[in-house]
């Protein structure tokens, strides 16, 4: 199990199926700035909210030449729902085999009322346009998440 990556580091590469069925994959932001934020369960209370908050700050990352990727383990057809319900503008991946999530090293061991499980850690990585992680933040908050990765994409430059 990868742990989560360092700021200077290369981040990993990956390939994922996407809403809509298509691809995303590292090198398709080669020069770009790319934010992947990873989030638990597609349609859930704080995911939602995450979700919309960086969807609403969608105009001003483009105007920061930084591109918005959401992953989680959710199914793609899951995906295209949460999608199409709440109207995102951005990609959002589909990894139902943890490989980027472990790669990243999101998908660690959680516990709720003593029960332990695997799951996905909310967590954000800011990817320079050389392809290095930028700056990092393990187990996000939702509240003013959104506007904090977008001032940190804009003084990234």
């Amino acid at each position: 199990m990868s742990s989560f990556p360092e700021v200077g580091a290369k981040a990993p590469a990956f390939s994922l199926t996407r809403d809509g069925g298509g691809t995303v994959s590292l090198k398709d932001f080669k020069g770009r700035k790319l934010v992947v934020y990873f989030y638990p369960k597609a349609d859930t209370p704080g995911c939602t909210k995450e979700a919309i908050a960086f969807n609403g700050l969608k105009a001003e990352f483009a105007a920061a030449d930084t591109d918005i990727l959401g992953v989680s383990a959710d199914a793609v057809k899951a995906q295209d729902k949460f999608r199409d319900k709440y109207s995102l503008g951005f990609a959002l991946g589909s990894d139902p085999d943890k490989a980027m999530l472990e790669a990243y090293g999101v998908w660690v061991e959680k516990s709720m009322y003593g029960r332990k499980y695997m799951g996905i850690e909310r967590a954000t990585v800011l990817i320079g346009r050389d392809g290095k992680v930028a700056k990092t933040w393990p187990k996000v908050k939702v509240d003013g998440h959104a506007a904090e990765v977008l001032k940190a994409a804009q003084e990234l430059g």
